[in-house]
């Protein structure tokens, strides 16, 4: 009862603020939270204003407009998150960032630290797990059905179905597959077609 009241009084407008908002509609993150601790300190103080998801208001996203996500998957609602996309990032279904978490598309120029450096963007797959205090460098592709352990540097590709740890992160083991059907929930919003 509590829930369904909850989205009566907050849900429609958190749902109308964040258009890439896509969650289970009961049970993952209160809708009262979610206006108190992102909504307000995201749009009425500016922390991270353009952006069209929650973000915690200790974390930054650089370059929105240069990211691409699918659903469940909120780049930089953790805490102490930094993602920066200046050459783009696309992240894929259930993607989970734990604290801590920086993922930088492109460097600095360093004949002018001023520009930054073009580069191919970041490509995260389906169903992938970062650790906590992880970095993920310009250029990365991460496969589907991944997780990286934490405060590991993702520096090359890392393939699907595998757990990466380390500096610089490497493969350990292969990881089974992701039997969780995200399908089978009631979201907050009417899915995208794609």
């Amino acid at each position: 009862m509590l829930k369904k009241i909850d989205f009566i009084l907050f849900g429609w407008f958190i749902n109308w603020v964040y258009p890439e908002y896509y969650r289970p509609k009961y049970g993952y993150q209160r809708y009262y939270i979610l206006f108190f601790h992102y909504f307000i300190p995201q749009k009425v103080f500016r922390l991270n204003p353009k952006v069209k998801w929650p973000v915690h208001f200790t974390s930054r996203v650089v370059a929105p407009e240069n990211i691409t996500k699918g659903i469940l998957c909120d780049p930089g609602d953790n805490v102490n998150n930094y993602i920066q996309a200046n050459n783009g990032i696309h992240f894929g279904n259930n993607i989970e960032l734990g604290p801590g978490v920086t993922i930088i598309s492109s460097n600095h120029d360093t004949k002018d630290f001023t520009n930054h450096e073009k580069g191919n963007p970041i490509n995260i797959g389906n169903n992938v797990w970062i650790g906590a205090n992880s970095t993920i460098l310009p250029g990365v592709s991460i496969g589907d059905n991944v997780v990286i352990g934490s405060n590991s540097v993702v520096t090359k590709d890392i393939p699907s179905n595998s757990i990466a740890v380390g500096n610089p992160c490497s493969v350990v083991k292969d990881k089974e597959p992701y039997t969780e059907t995200y399908w089978k929930f009631k979201f907050n919003k009417r899915l995208p077609k794609k």
